[in-house]
């Protein structure tokens, strides 16, 4: 077991928090960017209608016309989970130690215990915004991301992409909303989903253009012509795709399971002086119809 490295130092009143850098936070579902389907135990079928030819001529009699296909997609999340274990005289020699209390049974530093949680819960919020976009099942940790499918089904409009800069950022973005359907374009919930990097290319571009204040952005909702530009935190940097939010799915058991982290003290259970740290969910993503998606890459 790996013991955790403390380096903490003491200067006047300690203030009760703990200071941990910067968590991607999972915005593609915090902020609407997918459709979630909870309470999928197993697998869920996503169905796909696709009809053709329904108008005819007007006659007194029933004249069948038009077809309709009716295919579907598997959307299974997988299981997955986390497993840390802590040694609590690890602790001891911390500057916090007295609230660990004075007996030999003594426990974990609740504000400690209480920051692990949080901690862990939003890195695993992190690991699943990154699975959403780019993950790949192969990997332990890991499911088939949207842009691994849709790379995969030759129905998707596929766009060659290049790094992408504040120079060449609009006319990148142009090149998706040209290949965007016409059957698609002008949907109310149609996105065109960015990484990080393109984002902050757009706002420079803006700036230098004169669109908004090169030193004094503020946070506004950005667009390209009137479609929204998500960012989305997990796609991989130059990768933008354009799609309905309704077309895109995430799957998972409960919600609950993605916000519960135990932590157990096994002193009463081995009595030993580990503390164990765990969480258990599923998670999983799936689309509609690939035609109606733009991936450019």
């Amino acid at each position: 077991m790996p013991t955790p490295s403390i380096t903490t130092t003491y200067a006047g009143e300690f203030a009760g928090k703990y200071i941990s850098a910067a968590l991607l936070s999972g915005n593609t579902i915090a902020n609407g960017g997918i459709t979630v389907k909870p309470n999928v135990k197993y697998k869920e079928v996503v169905k796909k209608v696709a009809t053709s030819g329904l108008i005819g001529n007007a006659s007194c009699d029933f004249t069948d016309a038009g077809s309709l296909t009716l295919t579907e997609r598997i959307l299974q999340p997988e299981e997955f989970q986390v497993n840390l274990e802590l040694c609590k005289k690890d602790f001891r020699s911390d500057w916090e130690a007295v609230q660990m209390g004075y007996s030999a049974y003594d426990n974990l530093p609740p504000k400690f215990a209480d920051f692990l949680i949080g901690h862990v819960a939003a890195k695993v919020a992190e690991k699943t915004e990154q699975n959403i976009w780019q993950g790949t099942d192969a990997t332990a940790g890991e499911f088939d991301g949207l842009a691994t499918l849709l790379a995969a089904d030759t129905d998707v409009v596929d766009v060659t992409g290049t790094t992408v800069t504040s120079a060449n950022v609009i006319a990148e973005i142009q090149k998706v909303v040209d290949a965007i359907p016409n059957t698609v374009y002008g949907k109310e919930d149609l996105r065109i989903y960015i990484s990080t990097n393109i984002a902050k290319a757009y706002v420079s571009a803006q700036a230098a253009l004169g669109y908004r204040d090169l030193y004094h952005v503020g946070k506004t909702e950005m667009n390209f012509q009137g479609i929204p530009l998500f960012v989305a935190q997990g796609l991989a940097d130059n990768d933008m795709v354009a799609a309905e939010t309704s077309n895109l799915y995430f799957g998972t058991g409960l919600l609950s399971d993605h916000n519960e982290v135990k932590v157990i003290d096994m002193a009463d259970l081995d009595g030993s002086q580990n503390v164990r740290v765990i969480m258990r969910f599923t998670a999983g993503v799936q689309y509609g119809i690939g035609g109606d998606i733009v991936l450019y890459t």
